[in-house]
């Protein structure tokens, strides 16, 4: 019974995290493109409160690379994140960590699992690892409305 005990002590407690699935009107592949190729990313990141043509993206698309993604609010408030690659799959998946640069010790991690569907991909998205339950739901305030631009931008 005591050894059960410590087991558990030394378990992390469990973070919050969130899953959202969207299908989206386009193939696989264009959908993994628009994740993929920094050029395509820059025409539907981001959120809706963002200076137009400020969004900037580097992406090493591979195990073990980084990305920065970049851009300017309305308000003038400069916000970066960046992350590193863990798992990448041709048109099927895609695994990195999520950090703001704001607060570089809050590091999360993404999983974005791509599948054939009738009407093009079902696209799973889940973020996971957050410091606290705010910062997950201002998450998914903003992925849902990337996620509409996203849509429309594939579509």
């Amino acid at each position: 019974m005591a050894n059960a005990a410590a087991n558990t002590a030394e378990r992390p407690a469990e973070r919050p995290s969130l899953t959202l699935t969207r299908r989206l009107r386009a193939p696989p592949q264009k959908v993994y493109a628009a994740w993929t190729q920094a050029a395509q990313l820059a025409q539907w990141f981001g959120p809706p409160n963002m200076k137009p043509a400020t969004l900037q993206a580097e992406l090493d698309v591979r195990v073990g690379g980084r990305f920065r993604i970049s851009f300017t609010g309305d308000d003038g408030e400069y916000f970066e994140a960046g992350g590193c690659y863990r798992e990448v799959v041709l048109n099927e998946l895609l695994v990195f960590t999520w950090v703001w640069h704001s607060t570089p010790e809050r590091e999360s991690l993404v999983t974005i699992s791509l599948k054939p569907d009738a009407a093009g991909t079902l696209m799973i998205f889940h973020h996971a690892q957050f410091f606290d339950e705010t910062a997950r739901d201002n998450h998914q305030r903003g992925w849902s409305s990337i996620f509409d631009k996203l849509d429309a931008f594939v579509a």
